[in-house]
Parts: C-alpha cells; sequence; structure tokens
C-alpha cells in the first residue's frame, strides 16, 4: 500500500500499517464529515484529528473509551471513526461537567453519530464500570495533567486502564509538554505536565510503550505559559505536545 507523503512521518507509521492490515479508515473523510460543528473544525488545525486517529489505529467496529471526554470533540471523532458496529465509552467526572461541560456535553450527546457512545459520569480513578472489559482503544487527550491537581490515585487509574484493555490493546495519551525536570509541578498553573513522569507512571502498571509521533510537537514553545483552552488565547493549539501508545502486552 502507499501513504500520502503527509502521514509518512514518525514512528507511529508502523502502527498505522498495523490497523491498515486489517480493515482501512478514511480518516479524512471521518474529519470532514459535514454535520461537525464550525466550532469544532475551527479547533482541528491545533489539534490535527486526522493524524491522531490514524495514530491511534481506530477502526469500524472497535470498542473505545475515551477518558476525560469534556465537552466531546474527539469522543465525537470516534464515534465517526467506530462506524454502525462500533461502541465508544466516554467518561466524565463530576468536577469537569460542572465546570464546563455538562450543557455542551448534553447538546452533544443529542446528535445521530452519537448513538454509538455511552455515557460514564465517574471519578478518574474508576473509570468504568465492571462490564466495561476487552477495549481496543483507550485515550486521554489533554486531561493526564489534570488528574494532579484533581488529586487523582493515577496509580488505580492506571490500573482500571490496563485490566479494560483486550491483551494488544492501546492506551494513547496525549498532554502538553512540560519544561524538563519540573515534573508535576506545572499541573495546576501552566496546565503541563513532564512527558517521563507520564511513562514512567503508565508503564508502572504494566503497559509497554508501542510508539509515539511528533506531529503536535512546537519546538519553539517555551513551555512557560498555561496552556488550557480559556487561558491560552491566540496561543491555543500551538504548545508542544507529546503523544504516546502504550500497549497491554
Amino acid at each position: 500500500m502507499s501513504l500520502p507523503p503527509a502521514l509518512c512521518s514518525g514512528a507511529w507509521v508502523l502502527a498505522l500499517l498495523a490497523a491498515c492490515a486489517l480493515g482501512s479508515v478514511d480518516y479524512a473523510a471521518v474529519v470532514s464529515a459535514p454535520d461537525r460543528s464550525a466550532e469544532d473544525r475551527a479547533l482541528d488545525p491545533g489539534r490535527r484529528p486526522e493524524r491522531l486517529l490514524a495514530f491511534a489505529g481506530v477502526r469500524p467496529g472497535m470498542r473505545v473509551a475515551e477518558l476525560g471526554a469534556g465537552a466531546g470533540y474527539t469522543t465525537e471523532l470516534l464515534a465517526r471513526a467506530v462506524g454502525e458496529d462500533g461502541v465508544v465509552y466516554a467518561q466524565n467526572p463530576e468536577i469537569v461537567l460542572e465546570r464546563f461541560a455538562r450543557g455542551p456535553w448534553a447538546e452533544r450527546l443529542a446528535k445521530p453519530v452519537m448513538r454509538r457512545v455511552r455515557r460514564l459520569d465517574r471519578e478518574f480513578d474508576d473509570p468504568f464500570p465492571a462490564e466495561v472489559r476487552d477495549l481496543d482503544r483507550v485515550m486521554l487527550v489533554i486531561f493526564y495533567h489534570d488528574t494532579v491537581w484533581m488529586k487523582t490515585d493515577r496509580a488505580r487509574m492506571n490500573r482500571a486502564i490496563f485490566a479494560a484493555l483486550r491483551r494488544g490493546g492501546r492506551f494513547v495519551v496525549v498532554d502538553h509538554s512540560a519544561r524538563p525536570g519540573s515534573g508535576t509541578g506545572d499541573a495546576q498553573t501552566l496546565h503541563r505536565i513532564e512527558e517521563q513522569v507520564v511513562r514512567h507512571e503508565v508503564e508502572a502498571a504494566g503497559f509497554r510503550l508501542a510508539a509515539e509521533a511528533d506531529f503536535l510537537r512546537s519546538p519553539g514553545d517555551t513551555r512557560d505559559w498555561n496552556a488550557a483552552p480559556r487561558a491560552a488565547g491566540e496561543r491555543r493549539g500551538s504548545s508542544d505536545r507529546f503523544v504516546l501508545s502504550f500497549v497491554k502486552p
């Protein structure tokens, strides 16, 4: 098979090749669906959802979960990618619903494509009910750092994700990069976390790092400004972000 040049950079291409071998997905068509909102489309240049879906290898029929679904930007894309035979479990803790997501999340869930989504109002360290097992993918997009200031038991959270995935399933994490050596110190003030902290904590739950991608890297980011959506202003979508895929052996 031949891949478009735009999709051929980064080690993550191996994950894409594996996904395509089992069934191709037109990720560009998923992102360009005419019934996506103008507000979501405006976020696309900074988030590069086509690249994220390809990196994660989300395919029709998959059982996928998103932790920290927020108002549902990524959840809706996942629902489109898994198709009629797939399902997406979308988790939000009470603090996220209360602070900004409750109304927009409910509105999004009313869209026809969201019939594939199962809403989970649960805390991060207990994200799944007992019947949610054998997942193909779990996504955590720009929320790992929030679990720090929320005082989440992250070791318990990562173990719960590990238990819910099937063998060979992937846990994909995207977050704003903090300055080297800062650890979790900027999680609340700048909404960033050091990449090595995430790697260490997730691998401690039994995962193995399988792939990483550079399509959200921004080498010029000084990492000393607040990357939260409401604080970033015109710089929203320009932060340096790491993209990691962990596999359950």
